[in-house]
């Protein structure tokens, strides 16, 4: 099973938006996906309880929700035939819990806006996951995601030198875009509007869905998996 990570310590990143749409991208494709959201504010599973009963199915995980009456482990339990698994994570995620939340990552993808406050934070972040989650740059598990780009904006032209600078790959560049509202609203996809309204917006996921594959070949099979959060 492929284990999506998206992580950024700062609230309004468009974590949710890019898994929520990578979730309705591979169940489209004929997987079914699980879909974990550790956020207490549980932004991600308030999206799949609006999903309609025609779509094809996500298997939610309400990680943020504690039970006494059932461990941990089996709580966070992602059913055999699910894959990939895209887990959804906390703002103000603590530096220190980095290792743990990391572990068992096949991909971290950091969604990173326009802004000179997200730029700072996006710099930490890949810095603590270097430096604190021991995560190395040769294994190619770290991808940047720019998101709510608008083109030929100071702002947007800062961000991009920013991205050039490090050495994370820049795996996709994601424009300011009124779909990914209108699909939080209806509990779909992207991928499932009309192609009319939303192709140039699929246009940039090209990118994305590419290096993903690249890396599931790589991924063996487990029948269970159990995450920490």
């Amino acid at each position: 099973m492929q284990r999506i990570l998206i992580l950024n310590p700062k609230g309004g990143s468009g974590k949710t938006t890019l898994a929520t749409n990578l979730a309705a991208s591979f169940a489209v494709s004929g997987s079914w996906p699980a879909l974990m959201d550790l956020d207490a504010q549980g932004s991600s599973m308030r999206w799949l309880s609006k999903r309609p009963n025609e779509q094809a199915p996500i298997y939610g995980i309400a990680g943020f929700s504690r039970s006494a009456a059932v461990t941990r482990s089996w709580q966070l339990r992602v059913p055999r035939d699910c894959d990939p698994l895209i887990i959804d994570t906390p703002a103000a995620l603590e530096t220190h819990d980095l290792p743990e939340i990391t572990r068992g990552a096949d991909i971290i993808l950091v969604p990173v806006m326009p802004s000179d406050i997200d730029i700072h934070t996006a710099a930490k972040c890949i810095a603590d996951l270097l430096l604190v989650a021991k995560i190395k740059r040769s294994d190619d598990r770290i991808g940047i995601i720019a998101s709510r780009v608008r083109s030929k904006t100071l702002v947007s032209q800062s961000l991009m030198r920013f991205l050039m600078s490090i050495d994370i790959p820049l795996i996709a560049t994601l424009r300011d875009s009124q779909n990914y509202l209108r699909a939080a609203e209806l509990g779909v996809g992207i991928f499932e509007m009309p192609t009319w309204q939303v192709s140039k917006d699929l246009d940039e996921w090209h990118s994305l869905l590419g290096w993903l594959d690249r890396d599931k070949e790589s991924v063996n099979s487990s029948p269970e998996v159990a995450v920490r959060g």
